[in-house]
């Protein structure tokens, strides 16, 4: 697959032929294979899929987090095959951000601590002020002081949005960010991630089982035998 230098500046995550195995017992086992996905800035792209297809391994690979077995991939123009780990961690500080399914707070420190991590380790001034701002804009003005074992899912899951959107970062990616929630609290997750995504401008990768979900996406892939295929939508229905 060629590209321009036009298509350089705008797209924000690049795969290409994009493969991950890995060995069980004496047994290799295929769980993407020849996988392809271009996404541009400010796009909003749901990646849904049955259970065990090999959604949240593949968004681990796109997030750098884990390292593919064959094909090329890049994030903001960058091969992240000519990275180590602290290379690649050292691309995504400030410029990515996640929201997981089990929240992945830390237990002693409190909502505005949890939110503060990202910006402690860019060089932004007034750290505490900005988190706090975030914290107030999902909510949680008066529970910035709480541990998150004294904070309800809905109130640990919006920690993690303000906690993923407060550098203020170019990508965020999903992984089933409503799936500990019951349906009106994964709701109002949902409109407020949306919400930030859309205040922001900020690229968003959602892995979600979600077909209501994934159609407030601008483009819905679903994978399937190790690979990504367009899900076509009309009227709200999936075709």
């Amino acid at each position: 697959m060629s590209y321009s230098s036009n298509d350089q500046q705008t797209r924000i995550l690049y795969a290409n032929e994009l493969g991950k195995r890995v060995t069980s017992g004496e047994r290799e086992l295929v769980i993407l294979e020849s996988l392809a996905l271009d996404v541009d800035r400010g796009e909003s792209v749901a990646i849904v899929g049955s259970s065990g297809a090999g959604k949240s391994t593949l968004l681990g690979l796109l997030a750098g987090l884990d390292a593919p077995s064959s094909g090329e991939l890049e994030m903001f123009g960058q091969s992240l095959s000519t990275l180590d780990e602290d290379g690649r961690a050292a691309l995504r500080a400030g410029r990515v951000g996640f929201v997981f399914q089990n929240f992945q707070l830390l237990p002693t420190l409190t909502a505005i601590e949890n939110v503060m991590l990202p910006l402690e380790l860019s060089p932004r001034q007034d750290v505490a002020g900005k988190s706090r701002q975030c914290l107030e804009r999902v909510g949680l003005g008066a529970r910035l002081d709480h541990l998150p074992k004294q904070l309800s899912g809905g109130e640990q899951q919006r920690v993690a949005v303000a906690r993923a959107f407060v550098t203020e970062p170019d990508l965020v990616f999903a992984d089933e960010p409503t799936g500990n929630l019951d349906e009106a609290t994964g709701k109002r997750i949902i409109d407020l991630l949306f919400d930030l995504n859309r205040e922001s401008g900020t690229t968003l990768i959602l892995v979600t089982h979600d077909m209501s979900l994934a159609r407030r996406c601008d483009r819905c892939l679903k994978l399937e035998g190790g690979a990504l295929h367009e899900v076509v939508q009309r009227q709200g229905v999936e075709a």
